[in-house]
C-alpha cells in the first residue's frame, strides 16, 4: 500500500504556522469590523458557469487552473479560485440589492492548480473584503484605506509600497484596448505566445506579461492616462487626493491591469519585496460590470483579495500564545476531582491543559514543553488536606492553596 501523505500544493496548519494564520485572520476581522465590513461566508464551490462568467472562459485560471468537477446529480461544480464571484453570487441569489450599500469581509480557503511556491500553494487561504453598491471614488478611498490599515495592524505596512492606476471607464478602456491592439499587432512577430494568444482576447494582459520580450516592447507600449475621458479623469484623481488626504503613500503604475471588461477605473496592490522576488500581498479593483454580467442588476463593486499565508510570512511576529495552566492529577480520585476544578478554571478565563498519563517527572516536563505559566499538583495528601500544590514554573517556588482560593492566587501569576 502507498504511504499516506499530503497532496502536493497542500500543507496542515498546526503549531506556529496556525498560529500565523489565526492572527492575520483575527487582525483582519478585527480592523473590517472597525471599517463597518460585515462578515460573510459563501461556499467553497460553486456552479462553474459562475466563475467562468466572472473569470472569463478564455483565462489561465478557467482553462488551466481551477478545479472542476460533475457531481453525482451531472451538475458541473467548481472549487472557488477566488471569493468575489462567489459574493456577488451571493448577492444575487439573496437578493440582497434591497440593502445597499454593502459591505462584506470574508476569509477561507481557495483553490488553483499551479505550480506551488513560497507563500502559495494550490489550496490556499485569502482574507477578502468587498464593497457594492457605491459608485462614487468614497468606496475606492475606502476599500485601499482597509487594506493599508490591516497591514499596519500586522506591523507590515512599511515593508510594502501601494502600486495604483485606472482603467478608466468602459468608454476609455474601449479606445485604449484599440490602441494596444493597433501597437503590439505592429510588434507580434517578437511577443511570446502566450501574449499573441492575448492579443485577441486581452491585450491589456500583455502588459503584465512577465516574459522579458514581452517587457521590453510593452515598455513602448500607450498608456492609458493618454486615453482617459474627463470623466474618468476626475475620477481618479479624487481617488488620489483623498489617499493624500490619509497620508497612503502609492506609486502610479500604469501597467497594472485587469483583463476583464467588467473591471473599471481603479486598479492596486499592495507589493513587497521582503519575501524575495517582488509579488503582492494584496490585490483588487473596481468591477462595476461584473454583477450585471452574472445576471443581476446593474450594480457597482470594488474589493481586494490578500493571500494570508504570505502575510503571516510577513508579519512572522504573531502575539505569542496564552501560556497555559497544567493541571496535574495523580491518581483516580484526583483525576475525578480534577475534571471538576479544571472546567472551573476555564469558565473563570484561564487556559487550562490537564495531563492524561505519566507520573510526576514526565507531566511536569510535558508542561515545560508547553511553557505553562504554573502547575496545580493534586494527590492523594491535597485532596485529604483540601489544597492543591502550586508550582510557579519560572520562579521555582511552590505552596499549598486552598480549592477555593486557586483562581485568586493564579490571577497573581498570570496577570
Amino acid at each position: 500500500m502507498a504511504k499516506i501523505q499530503s497532496v502536493r500544493g497542500t500543507h496542515d496548519l498546526v503549531g506556529e504556522t496556525a498560529a500565523a494564520h489565526n492572527y492575520v485572520v483575527a487582525a483582519a476581522r478585527d480592523c473590517a469590523l472597525r471599517f463597518g465590513f460585515e462578515d460573510i461566508d459563501p461556499p467553497i464551490f460553486e456552479f462553474t458557469p459562475v466563475f467562468v462568467r466572472t473569470m472569463g472562459g478564455g483565462s489561465d485560471v478557467v482553462r488551466k487552473e481551477m478545479y472542476s468537477f460533475t457531481d453525482n446529480g451531472g451538475e458541473d461544480i467548481s472549487l472557488r479560485p477566488e471569493f468575489t464571484a462567489g459574493i456577488c453570487r451571493a448577492f444575487i441569489s439573496g437578493g440582497m440589492q434591497q440593502n445597499l450599500p454593502l459591505k462584506f469581509f470574508a476569509h477561507g480557503p481557495a483553490f488553483r492548480y499551479e505550480r506551488p511556491q513560497k507563500g502559495r500553494q494550490r489550496q490556499f487561504h485569502q482574507i477578502d473584503a468587498e464593497i457594492l453598491g457605491v459608485e462614487g471614488p468614497g468606496a475606492d478611498i475606502e476599500i485601499i484605506t482597509l487594506g493599508a490599515e490591516i497591514l499596519h495592524d500586522l506591523g507590515i505596512l512599511g515593508a510594502c509600497v501601494l502600486e495604483l492606476n485606472t482603467l478608466g471607464d468602459p468608454e476609455s478602456r474601449l479606445v485604449y484596448r484599440d490602441a494596444l491592439v493597433a501597437y503590439f499587432s505592429d510588434h507580434k512577430d517578437k511577443l511570446s505566445e502566450d501574449s499573441v494568444d492575448r492579443l485577441g482576447r486581452n491585450p491589456l494582459r500583455i502588459l503584465d506579461s512577465k516574459d522579458d520580450g514581452d517587457r521590453e516592447i510593452a515598455a513602448g507600449a500607450p498608456l492609458m492616462a493618454e486615453f482617459l475621458n474627463p470623466a474618468s479623469a476626475d475620477f481618479f484623481a479624487a481617488v488620489c487626493e483623498g489617499l493624500d488626504t490619509l497620508g497612503i503613500g502609492y506609486n502610479l503604475n500604469q501597467h497594472l491591469v485587469r483583463g476583464l471588461d467588467y473591471y473599471t477605473h481603479t486598479t492596486f496592490e499592495f507589493v513587497t519585496n521582503a519575501l524575495g522576488a517582488q509579488g503582492a500581498v494584496i490585490a483588487g479593483g473596481r468591477y462595476d460590470g461584473l454583477i450585471k454580467m452574472l445576471g443581476g442588476p446593474p450594480t457597482p463593486g470594488i474589493g481586494w483579495a490578500g493571500g494570508i499565508e504570505r502575510l503571516g510570512m510577513l508579519a512572522a511576529h504573531a502575539p505569542a500564545p496564552v501560556r497555559p495552566i497544567a493541571f496535574v492529577p495523580m491518581g483516580d480520585a484526583a483525576e475525578r476531582l480534577a475534571l471538576k476544578l479544571c472546567h472551573g478554571l476555564r469558565r473563570d478565563g484561564f487556559t487550562v491543559d490537564m495531563a492524561f498519563r505519566g507520573n510526576l517527572s514526565r507531566r511536569l516536563k510535558r508542561a515545560n514543553k508547553q511553557n505553562a505559566r504554573a502547575a496545580l499538583i493534586l494527590g492523594d495528601d491535597e485532596i485529604a488536606k483540601g489544597v492543591v500544590t502550586l508550582r510557579d514554573l519560572d520562579g521555582g517556588g511552590q505552596q499549598d492553596v486552598a480549592l477555593d482560593d486557586i483562581a485568586v492566587h493564579l490571577r497573581k501569576l498570570t496577570p
